[in-house]
């Protein structure tokens, strides 16, 4: 079996866009089958209810052969089942939850101490640790990315967070298009502090840094960080090493954008394993700003296939499909 190369943390749950129209999804776990449809050898983290939710979530990730040695299961707290609207556009917008028994939901109660039995043994080999800012919404899923966290840091794994703010999941009342307020912000921070990687959309950027120029934002963390913002069918920039890029949205049928940045994110990463030299801009030589626009052109293939069809995750693509779709595309 092939060692694991990223380590997925946080939410599986049903995006539930219409009575008879429940897709599998979350970022995390859209993240691990992406990851794991480009060949890259991965593990989701995370806890599920033990409920037709969790056992299909169980069947997905033996199908995409996600490693699940990290799967904790609750037989009081179901499977989160996300309400969501879409517009003509293919956009999304979440609309609270369905299925809660007045004890929250699965994703909210993961176990540090579980999640360190399996951690520390199993998963040596791993490059990177991937998390979004979900987690930190409720006290045990948090106290459990907390201790994850410490553990990359002295394990030397490369931390990427996907920041993925979703008003709804830390105050259910909160309006569906509302940013973090300061007291999540400050919670949000340290993950920022530590990550090599920090993908975020436009209005994330701005919300978390007052502006939406990713050299800005890279130069406002000490460890100068890769970010990458994306805004929709606006180009994806980025900013690596004090290089600023952007690159034009591939033009595609939109039917549904949901899973679209967990697709670009996992995109980015399968590149990273592949070419560690990358995170090393001392050793950057004069050909690394085209290979940093490849890097970019991959990742935004992988997103823009996602959009082609309903929910987040049947229309990840694999390595060849990617390959074929940039091939008539020029550079």
């Amino acid at each position: 079996m092939a060692l694991i190369q990223v380590l997925c943390f946080g939410e599986a749950l049903v995006d539930r866009l219409g009575p008879q129209a429940d897709y599998l999804g979350g970022a995390p776990a859209n993240g691990a089958c992406a990851l794991a449809r480009l060949g890259t050898p991965v593990a989701w983290l995370g806890r599920l209810g033990n409920d037709a939710i969790g056992k299909r979530f169980a069947e997905l990730f033996a199908v995409r052969a996600v490693n699940t040695a990290g799967l904790q299961w609750d037989a009081e707290r179901p499977s989160r089942v996300v309400l969501v609207q879409r517009d003509a556009t293919g956009e999304r917008s979440f609309a609270g939850f369905a299925g809660d028994r007045g004890l929250g939901f699965a994703d909210q109660a993961v176990d540090r101490r579980a999640l360190a039995a399996v951690v520390e043994p199993a998963f040596a080999s791993a490059q990177w640790l991937l998390v979004g800012t979900l987690a930190l919404a409720s006290p045990a899923s948090s106290e459990a990315l907390t201790w994850l966290l410490q553990w990359a840091k002295t394990a030397g794994v490369a931390l990427a967070v996907d920041v993925n703010w979703r008003p709804t999941f830390w105050d259910p009342a909160a309006p569906t298009e509302s940013g973090p307020p300061p007291a999540a912000i400050a919670r949000i921070r340290p993950l920022l502090e530590q990550a090599a990687l920090i993908k975020c959309a436009a209005e994330e950027a701005q919300w978390l840094f007052g502006s939406q120029d990713p050299g800005v934002i890279s130069a406002a963390l000490s460890q100068r960080p890769l970010v990458v913002v994306s805004d929709g069918a606006n180009p994806l920039r980025w900013c690596w090493g004090g290089q600023a890029g952007s690159l034009e949205a591939f033009a595609v049928p939109v039917l549904d954008t949901t899973g679209a940045g967990d697709a670009l994110t996992a995109g980015l990463l399968h590149r990273l394993c592949a070419q560690p030299e990358l995170l090393q801009p001392g050793l950057m030589g004069a050909g690394s700003g085209a290979d940093v626009r490849e890097l970019m052109r991959f990742a935004s293939a992988c997103g823009a296939l996602v959009c082609e069809g309903e929910g987040a995750i049947d229309t990840q693509p694999t390595k060849a499909a990617v390959a074929a779709f940039l091939s008539g595309r020029p550079g």
